[in-house]
């Protein structure tokens, strides 16, 4: 059995105990790209990352796609992320594609500011997205603005720390103020290669299915799920 499929049957099995089996949502991830996380991107710890994810985004997501970002001071949205893609992804779209601005400082605002105009702008669902952001430390406070403002929109923002930096931006996100609803959850792993699939599947899923509910009934979105027939013929 390839990791890939390890990954997804770990993350069926997490889902189910979250009961957000047959949730269909659209599935992103944010990647910094800033100066001090050279290493791990070098050390492939940012591939696997963006594996594990995959595993969540071909349980929710329709096509299974998982929509990437990277940013440091500029951004790239970079192809989706695909079960056929994965291999290598990070190294042919990242580290070797000479288009992408990396290891510069980081500014968060920008790409959060062109992750909602995509989802609600440039192809607007009924489906919520569930957005992993992953950071490794000095935040910017500019990023309030863009959590308050997506708060009417079905977005959710789960951010990932790593490291052992200055988190003191995210830390802050449970009592932010202005929001119809709370979109956004923080939690930190030092060593996020050391943290078993099952163990960040707990985290990273711990509050997403607390918002669905919140944002239906604010009527932000109408929340599906997959028909049986979906299963029966593979539109997973």
């Amino acid at each position: 059995m390839s990791t890939i499929s390890l990954k997804k049957k770990t993350a069926s099995i997490v889902l189910e105990k979250k009961k957000l089996t047959g949730v269909v949502a659209k599935v992103g991830i944010v990647l910094d790209i800033s100066g001090s996380m050279r290493k791990l991107y070098r050390e492939g710890v940012v591939q696997e990352v963006v594996e594990r994810v995959l595993a969540v985004a071909s349980q929710f997501d329709d096509d299974g796609a998982l929509d990437v970002w990277v940013y440091d001071n500029e951004f790239s949205r970079l192809p989706a992320a695909t079960e056929a893609t994965f291999m290598g992804y990070v190294e042919k779209n990242i580290l070797a594609n000479d288009s992408i601005h990396k290891f510069g400082r980081n500014d968060e605002p920008k790409v959060m500011e062109d992750v909602i105009k995509k989802y609600t702008k440039e192809e607007p669902s009924d489906d919520p997205v569930f957005l992993v952001f992953i950071n490794d430390g000095g935040c910017k406070s500019g990023i309030k603005k863009f959590i308050v403002e997506s708060s009417d929109k079905p977005i959710f923002w789960q951010f990932i720390g790593i490291g052992d930096s200055n988190f003191d931006v995210l830390k802050k996100l449970d009592t932010m103020e202005g929001r119809l609803v709370d979109n956004a959850n923080f939690f930190h792993v030092p060593d996020i290669d050391q943290v078993t699939d099952e163990e960040l599947y707990n985290q990273m899923l711990d509050e997403f299915p607390m918002w669905l509910e919140e944002a239906k009934e604010k009527g932000i979105f109408r929340k599906k799920r997959k028909s049986p027939l979906d299963f029966i013929f593979g539109n997973r």
